[in-house]
């Protein structure tokens, strides 16, 4: 039977994996519905291949606002308390959502209608900008030493959860609606049922206590005054190497989990369904080797996962993109291209990526310090990816390999960042962890 100390743990986590859920099928159901629904309703009707652009301008807002939300709610859980940043956050997403299903189009309501999208979407950004800081906090300050890793990968899975949700809810109503079903109504329904799933996360998150670590700075009225100022002050190198290694994560995860449906779609000529059926299907696999890799970075090392998961995930695209361009139209080798780099080796990364950047910062201002550095970083190694993807696929007349560079110089860039991370004495990695983890870190150096 567990231990009071062991329900607690597996409470929190539980109830970080659901929240983090919510809030990333909130925000991943925009961009896996930009590239083949905004882009037609939503913006002036003319060349698709702008249309599509503009769509994913406005998929990329959301990660710009993204670092606002982290320093705001980063600021406020680092003052006032984790649990409390969770539950507004998780308020903002919720309405903000259930809005974008309601906004009339573009034949309607003329510029109004992108305009609308585009404040609801800053919203959606801000709110998940505090929300993923918070939701790993949870679980990291109550995992025991030696499993933190392991704990802190658990609401990573609410990622490939709320991806697959999102493509699945979109996948089903593809199917079961005619095209002009589904984009006159169809769409709408997947962002309305938002709502219902908020309310089950509210209950469960309010339901939980504040994180040990933080109740010990309380205690000891040991809150710094202005903790993003503290966290640039103490830990600029920390921060500059946490957001080169967050550069292969965001890359990656948007040129398979985001730009491959409407490349699917429009170029290889395959039917929506059938791509986003082949992305959530690699978002299941996700979920097993999420905490899989969370669980080896306890034993092996955090930077020693995360510098060969960079690696061999950028190195993937170029055999993915070769099969999906080669492979025939065989769907069966379309949905391999997606689930073997995507399900299975991008988890190498995201796996150990919460606890890797937690052990950045102290307590003081950790909420804040993981929110910044992977909010910030993420206006450039995820909000704009899907634009440079669209851009070098006209660049390369159709041809993906320009693309499949560009991902390769993100994990060479996160793979150089691990290893500094390693190699640094500021990293929380040894401290953090056991014995085992502690002397990885020092093979490291």
């Amino acid at each position: 039977m567990a231990s009071p100390n062991e329900q607690a743990v597996r409470k929190v986590a539980m109830a970080s994996v659901i929240g983090a859920t919510i809030e990333w099928y909130d925000f991943f159901l925009y961009g896996v519905v930009a590239g083949i629904v905004f882009n037609k309703l939503y913006f002036p009707a003319g060349d698709p291949v702008v249309a599509t652009m503009l769509a994913y301008t406005t998929f990329a807002v959301g990660f710009v606002t993204r670092p606002l939300g982290g320093v705001i709610f980063g600021h406020f859980g680092d003052r006032v308390g984790r649990k409390s940043m969770l539950v507004i956050t998780l308020m903002i997403m919720g309405i903000s959502t259930f809005l974008i299903g309601l906004v009339p189009t573009y034949d309607s309501i003329g510029l109004w209608a992108p305009i609308l999208l585009l404040l609801l979407r800053v919203l959606q950004g801000i709110g998940l900008g505090g929300e993923w800081g918070g939701a790993v906090l949870m679980a990291y300050e109550y995992a025991p030493p030696g499993r933190k890793g392991f704990y802190a990968s658990l609401p990573q899975i609410g990622l490939s959860i709320g991806l697959c949700l999102a493509s699945g809810v979109v996948a089903l109503l593809s199917l079961t609606l005619t095209d002009e079903q589904f984009l006159s109504w169809g769409w709408r329904v997947a962002f309305l049922v938002s709502a219902g799933m908020v309310f089950v996360g509210m209950y469960i998150r309010l339901s939980i206590k504040e994180t040990p670590e933080f109740t010990a700075v309380k205690q000891r009225n040991a809150e710094t005054r202005i903790p993003f100022v503290d966290m640039m002050r103490r830990y600029p190198g920390n921060i500059l190497k946490g957001m080169g290694a967050r550069y292969i994560d965001g890359v990656f995860f948007n040129v398979f989990g985001v730009f491959s449906i409407s490349y699917l779609t429009q170029t290889v000529k395959i039917s929506r369904t059938e791509a986003l059926t082949g992305v959530m299907a690699a978002a299941i696999v996700m979920c097993f080797f999420i905490p899989f890799f969370g669980h080896l970075s306890d034993r092996i090392g955090r930077t020693r996962v995360y510098f060969w998961g960079s690696l061999i995930t950028a190195c993937s695209a170029f055999p993915a993109f070769w099969l999906m361009l080669n492979g025939g139209g065989n769907v069966m080798l379309l949905w391999l291209a997606i689930i073997v780099p995507f399900g299975i080796f991008y988890a190498a990364v995201y796996g150990p990526e919460a606890a890797l950047f937690c052990e950045l910062f102290d307590a003081k201002v950790r909420y804040t310090g993981i929110s910044f550095v992977y909010q910030f970083s993420g206006i450039f190694a995820s909000g704009i990816t899907p634009i440079i993807a669209t851009a070098l696929l006209k660049s390369g007349e159709g041809k993906p390999w320009q693309i499949c560079a560009y991902v390769m110089f993100a994990g060479l860039v996160s793979a150089v960042s691990a290893a500094l991370i390693g190699r640094s004495s500021g990293s929380g990695e040894a401290r953090e962890a056991g014995p085992v983890v502690a002397a990885s870190a020092r093979q490291m150096r």
